[in-house]
């Protein structure tokens, strides 16, 4: 089987003291393969074994050998453990999908945004008589006329603003006369009394 070597010690005619690096090929020895795969599995069912245990992790583990013979552990089952991966699988996938089609939603408004911001400068420059060379005469008469308008509603509005500055000054003009007959009628009062007081003494 691919991936699994020999643990024999007849495999190598110099032995060196603990292991070293081999090159990890199928087994030929055909009795070799089978007792590297029987140690190797037994060790792999007991890390299966003490992950579950010591991290408290969910484990499944299914094995068959060369001859069709499997081997599996699970600490809860391996149907249930199954069951969960295929939905586990599948939840991110549809998270992948959702995130696909938000991301194309966000990139198709994000080239709508820049299109309708192109345009607003576009008309910003023809409002300012600039880049005028690619208009033709129908929208220039439309350019001319937006333009009118405009001019006419500015014109309006400050004619607006004026009349009420005018009506504003009127009424403190009004006000102030009336202020300034009032002061005039208390110096008159004081005057007089101050001639009156002068001819008793």
């Amino acid at each position: 089987m691919a991936g699994y070597q020999s643990d024999s010690r007849e495999d190598s005619p110099t032995r060196k003291i603990g292991r070293g690096k081999i090159e990890i090929k199928r087994i030929e020895n055909t009795t070799n393969r089978q007792v590297t795969f029987c140690k190797r599995r037994n060790g792999l069912l007991k890390k299966a074994y003490e992950l579950s245990v010591l991290c408290d992790a969910e484990v499944a583990l299914i094995v068959f050998s060369s001859r069709g013979r499997l081997y599996e552990y699970a600490n809860n089952s391996v149907k249930a453990t199954i069951d969960r991966y295929k939905k586990a699988n599948s939840d991110t996938a549809n998270t992948g999908s959702v995130a696909e089609a938000n991301a194309q939603y966000y990139q198709q408004e994000a080239a709508k945004l820049r299109q309708q911001i192109g345009n607003l400068l576009n008309t910003n420059r023809h409002m300012l008589g600039e880049s005028l060379g690619g208009l033709n005469a129908k929208e220039l008469k439309n350019l001319e006329s937006k333009l009118e308008k405009g001019i006419s509603r500015i014109r309006s509005k400050k004619n607006e603003l004026l009349f009420a500055e005018i009506e504003y000054m009127q009424k403190r003009e009004i006000d102030l006369h009336n202020n300034n007959q009032l002061l005039r009628a208390k110096v008159s009062t004081f005057a007089l009394d101050f001639v009156c007081i002068s001819s008793i003494d």
